[in-house]
């Protein structure tokens, strides 16, 4: 059986989220807890998210065990894997967002990772690289004081460059609605300049829709349930998709 998508959760309440998301949006799906047997038989389903419990343990740590899952998940045939994320980007100064997405970037052979934690639905948007809770920047908002990855300062561009090797660009609201062909060619510039991942503002589901569509054209993409969103409805127009189903664990 070929999956249309794979998932890496960085932990089991957001896979969760995820499965519930993709299914919502047309997908049929299938969420796991750990990473499962090679020989285990999946049901004829669209998407899998693998649920891991990486948030925070060392970043790598973090790194062998989304890369397990993501070889995992390509066995099965996924072209598209979404590394899943907390919409408030839970996160430190060595990780793990950033190398766990340079990882799976790298074992898919290279190439610029499309990056958001926005989900409007949920409150969480995101404006020139910058994070909004119910429209406060992230480090001024309640949520900033999270007790395991406290979170003080909203500029992703900033907070990823930090945990990275490699160059974070960004890719603005203006080229967003301006639609995919323009987030491509800001993509391409920023690949060219030896970028390594790039932050995606996103304001509205339009927003998410239009990021989907771009990276489900990459092997890698990063984010929260909005991507998913995203991700999913780009795969529910390409007429690939079975009609959706329910999520099971």
């Amino acid at each position: 059986m070929t999956i249309l998508l794979g998932s890496i959760a960085d932990d089991y309440t957001g896979a969760s989220d995820l499965a519930n998301t993709l299914t919502k949006n047309g997908l049929r799906t299938v969420q796991t807890v750990g990473i499962p047997d090679p020989a285990l038989a999946l049901p004829d389903v669209d998407a899998v998210v693998v649920s891991l419990k990486i948030r925070s343990v060392a970043a790598d740590e973090a790194v062998v065990a989304a890369s397990r899952a993501e070889r995992w998940l390509r066995d099965r045939g996924a072209a598209h894997v979404l590394y899943k994320i907390c919409s408030t980007f839970d996160s430190t100064d060595e990780g793990n967002i950033g190398p766990v997405t340079e990882a799976l970037a790298k074992a898919a052979g290279g190439g610029i990772a499309l990056v958001t934690p926005a989900f409007p639905e949920t409150g969480r948007t995101v404006y020139l690289g910058h994070l909004f809770v119910n429209g406060q920047p992230l480090d001024e908002s309640p949520l900033k004081d999270h007790p395991l990855n406290p979170m003080h300062d909203a500029n992703l561009v900033r907070v990823m460059g930090r945990q990275s090797q490699g160059k974070i660009g960004l890719v603005d609201l203006a080229t967003i609605m301006a639609g995919p062909a323009a987030v491509t060619a800001r993509l391409d510039a920023l690949g060219a300049e030896g970028t390594s991942a790039a932050l995606a503002d996103a304001i509205s589901e339009r927003d998410l829709e239009t990021l989907g569509e771009v990276a489900l054209r990459t092997p890698v993409s990063t984010g929260a349930s909005g991507l998913g969103l995203g991700l999913a409805r780009a795969i529910v127009r390409s007429g690939r998709a079975s009609s959706a189903g329910t999520a099971m664990t």
